[in-house]
């Protein structure tokens, strides 16, 4: 079986498809397993058969030392003569699938899943590769590029939302209705139900294929789906949730994503009820000129709502990080909801780079921080005079007419 043993014992299950001197590494999220890449993996490689016969035998893999490392490149250098293609490897996290499943929740944070990602590179022999996220395996993919950023060719991080109360989704009447039966569902078709109104859109859910519409035929999918995996047990699933809670990304990790000289692209379904859009826009923001924000019709499962648009743009993302300027355009920031334009410091990777760089990068970030702190100043007069102006209203006495006997 294909395992990988990582920090403290930890199995982690993986698969591989495809072939070729391009590597990507792809990170599911909370509650999902490999297969949730069923999309990317057929839409980048062509085939969605694993590589059964090259899967390696399962081993104890810890991060290299130095003479580790000239042998990793020594490999590398070799594995760079394989013919032009695709080779991907997905996995399932700690706490999910066939991976270990630690009863410690301190065991599950984004930092140490990130070293469980990590290992799989050395255990592989990929001196670097593609990384692509999807929700937590996003923040996961963000703590990897941050620890080990020498390894990444582009990073590309779907329906990515911070930690902490970023974590929390937008609170109306559709997301408690969602919440509660999340809650309640024990079986394989509750919580499938629950998982599709999630994941898509309704417009996407009521489409027809053929005599039958889109919901009904995923119904089966993940019904047969999550019966073949199992339902997540209480410790992973606690576990991968605490890791969301605590994920925190400090400004000097998200500068050395930013400079590390690799682009990124943030792809985003704009009716994601999960992870909020404005939460992904600064996200790209805070690692600009090196990512772009990219916003697709769908919502929180875009990767699949949306295959075709989404394979395209990371195919764009691969393309881009085999040239060593990035064109004028990769960096473009949608304009934001309040009508200001996000400033635009369209540079070359190399440029990234220099001491120069840096200082105009960080007259750049100061910009945009007084721009935002302007914003908030004037929301916040707006609404403390529409506060006063309520209580005037209230206490303004009310002229009762004479009542004539």
């Amino acid at each position: 079986m294909p395992f990988c043993e990582s920090s403290n014992g930890v199995k982690i299950y993986y698969r591989r498809y495809g072939h070729g001197s391009t590597k990507v590494l792809l990170i599911i999220g909370l509650a999902g397993t490999h297969d949730s890449w069923g999309p990317q993996i057929k839409g980048l490689t062509g085939s969605i058969e694993a590589n059964d016969n090259d899967d390696l035998e399962a081993a104890p893999c810890v991060h290299t030392n130095q003479e580790e490392k000239l042998k990793l490149d020594q490999t590398m250098d070799d594995e760079e003569e394989e013919e032009e293609g695709i080779e991907i490897c997905c996995f399932d996290n700690r706490g999910m699938g066939r991976s270990s499943v630690p009863t410690n929740k301190s065991d599950y944070t984004t930092t140490k899943m990130a070293g469980d990602a990590l290992s799989i590179l050395d255990h592989l022999g990929w001196k670097k590769a593609h990384v692509f996220g999807h929700s937590m395996g996003s923040m996961i993919a963000c703590k990897l590029a941050a620890m080990a950023p020498e390894r990444l060719c582009s990073l590309a991080l779907l329906n990515a939302t911070g930690g902490g109360f970023e974590c929390f989704p937008k609170l109306d009447r559709q997301m408690m209705s969602l919440a509660y039966r999340f809650l309640r569902a024990k079986t394989p078709e509750q919580r499938a139900h629950v998982d599709l109104d999630t994941h898509y859109t309704k417009e996407y859910l009521d489409e027809y294929v053929g005599s039958s519409t889109r919901r009904k035929i995923l119904y089966q999918e993940y019904v047969k789906g999550i019966s073949s995996t199992g339902m997540q047990s209480n410790h992973g699933f606690e576990g991968q949730v605490n890791a969301c809670w605590t994920h925190k990304m400090t400004p000097k990790e998200l500068d050395t994503i930013r400079l590390a000289g690799f682009p990124i692209s943030v792809i985003h379904g704009r009716y994601d009820v999960i992870a909020q859009l404005c939460h992904a826009k600064r996200l790209a923001e805070k690692l600009h000129p090196a990512a772009r924000m990219v916003e697709l019709h769908g919502a929180h499962l875009v990767s699949h709502e949306r295959p075709d648009e989404v394979n395209q743009a990371l195919k764009d993302l691969i393309e881009a990080s085999k040239s060593k300027e990035i064109a004028d355009d990769w960096s473009y920031m949608p304009e934001s909801e309040s009508g200001w334009l996000i400033l635009r410091a369209p540079m070359s990777l190399s440029k990234l780079r220099s001491d120069g760089a840096n200082s105009l990068l960080t007259i750049y970030s100061f910009l945009g921080k007084l721009q935002l702190s302007f914003i908030y100043v004037i929301g916040v007069l707006i609404m403390g005079f529409d506060h006063i102006k309520s209580i005037f209203c209230i206490m303004k006495p009310v002229r009762v007419a004479t009542i004539e006997s």
